[in-house]
């Protein structure tokens, strides 16, 4: 004959495709959780707001760079425009163009530090901007996330077996086994015995504390 237990495992492992429980069933518990996500988003809101505040600021000083590029072109045109006209004056001219030559050059000169200036600004605002976000977000994704996902994922698997008469007898051993004494000593003064009898309303007691442990109510 098939174990029951055995056919209540396939048959709980079948629903593991059920919807995800981001949220207790408790009201209270889950107002709690309510009130962690919000205040977790909120927060990640406000550091990408910093890193763009941060960005921009850092990147208002690009303005100079790009003053620098656009003073050293105009130079470097103006220059080069007058040292051609001269150099156009027969014997005399190409000794008058070439100081106005060096100067083009040197307004060349100029207009590439601008643009140094402008690329390492641009570098430095991303990295700050990423320095400001990045971290602190990381950090709420660890603390914030990753347990809220633990909770779905346990969730789901307890809400599966709560629906599943056969499997009230494991959740009531493993309350027996992971649950606080004092929780379990609250549900009847010999909670192990009574288990081992197959008391029938030990066992779904215990199956309700493992449950309500992990944000599910049993259904009548």
């Amino acid at each position: 004959p098939t174990n029951p237990r055995t056919a209540a495992g396939d048959a709980l492992i079948r629903r593991q495709d059920g919807a995800v429980n981001l949220y207790a069933d408790d009201a209270g518990r889950r107002g709690r959780q309510i009130f962690g996500d919000v205040v977790a988003l909120l927060m990640i809101a406000l550091f990408i707001w910093l890193a763009v505040t941060v960005r921009n600021v850092i990147a208002a000083f690009g303005e100079l760079g790009i003053r620098l590029q656009d003073a050293g072109n105009g130079f470097s045109g103006t220059m080069s425009e007058i040292g051609e006209a001269l150099g156009g004056v027969p014997l005399i001219g190409p000794g008058i163009a070439a100081p106005f030559d060096g100067a083009s050059e040197a307004g060349d000169t100029l207009a590439d530090a601008g643009e140094a200036v402008r690329g390492t600004v641009d570098a430095i605002s991303l990295v700050a901007a990423f320095a400001v976000a990045a971290l602190p977000i990381m950090a709420i994704l660890l603390i914030w996330l990753l347990p809220r996902l633990k909770f779905a994922s346990r969730s789901r698997e307890l809400r599966a077996m709560s629906t599943d008469p056969a499997m009230l007898d494991l959740l009531a051993l493993r309350a027996l086994m992971t649950a606080p004494v004092r929780a379990v000593a609250a549900q009847h003064p010999d909670a192990a015995g009574a288990w081992r009898r197959g008391d029938p309303e030990l066992v779904r007691r215990l199956a309700a504390l493992e449950l309500q442990r992990g944000g599910v109510t049993l259904r009548s």
